[in-house]
């Protein structure tokens, strides 16, 4: 089941932790003292360190993760989060792809179905104000921004052919031809017959030439 396994008691503070995060320097390890210094010292305020790691901001051991970083970017923070509640809700987005427009009472069905029936009415409402807050501070109308590597491709100049090229060997087991058309080419290998007579091999090359020129 992948379904996040943390959740809000109380959401309300849920933007205002989302907008601290991005205004502060990205710590090293993301722990319940410097959620403290951003001015959230609540236990409940301390449950969104659960909730971070579950949306792939932190890591198992609390250090900002990439995706913690580009959300610092406000340009396409909401592009990001929705990334991340895709990822953490990702069983309920492959039921409905469209899962951040539920209405409670088909979030709460389908959180029973995937869970089971292992969660408690209690624990399914706060996974459902949790979901929702995030989601109003999401944007999922928008692709996030990857940085994706740059990918070089060679372009080679058309070279003029005035007739099939075809390099063969009738050695050992195996054969090959290349072909250029208008400069793009083709490799075709061949797998020969086991056979010691020549004939065999002369009648083979001569069809393929007869039907490749």
């Amino acid at each position: 089941m992948s379904l996040p396994t943390s959740y809000m008691n109380s959401v309300k503070r849920i933007p205002d932790i989302l907008e601290a995060i991005q205004t502060a320097q990205a710590p090293q390890t993301f722990h319940t003292r410097f959620l403290e210094q951003l001015g959230f010292k609540s236990k409940g305020d301390r449950l969104v360190i659960g909730v971070l790691k579950d949306l792939g901001f932190l890591d198992e051991k609390g250090t900002p993760t990439e995706r913690y970083y580009r959300f610092l970017d406000q340009s396409h923070s909401g592009a990001v989060l929705a990334e991340g509640i895709r990822e953490a809700w990702s069983d309920l987005f492959a039921i409905n792809v469209n899962a951040h427009q539920m209405q409670k009472a088909e979030f709460v069905g389908k959180l029973k179905t995937l869970s089971q029936g292992q969660l408690s009415d209690r624990v399914i409402d706060c996974h459902y104000m949790t979901f929702g807050a995030l989601v109003k501070n999401a944007d999922f109308t928008s692709h996030s921004v990857r940085q994706r590597p740059k990918v070089e491709t060679e372009r080679s100049e058309p070279k003029e052919v005035d007739k099939t090229k075809m390099d063969s060997s009738s050695s050992g087991h195996g054969g090959g031809s290349k072909l250029e058309f208008g400069g793009l080419v083709y490799n075709i290998q061949i797998v020969l017959p086991e056979s010691r007579d020549p004939v065999v091999y002369d009648a083979l090359f001569k069809s393929l030439k007869e039907h490749l020129s």
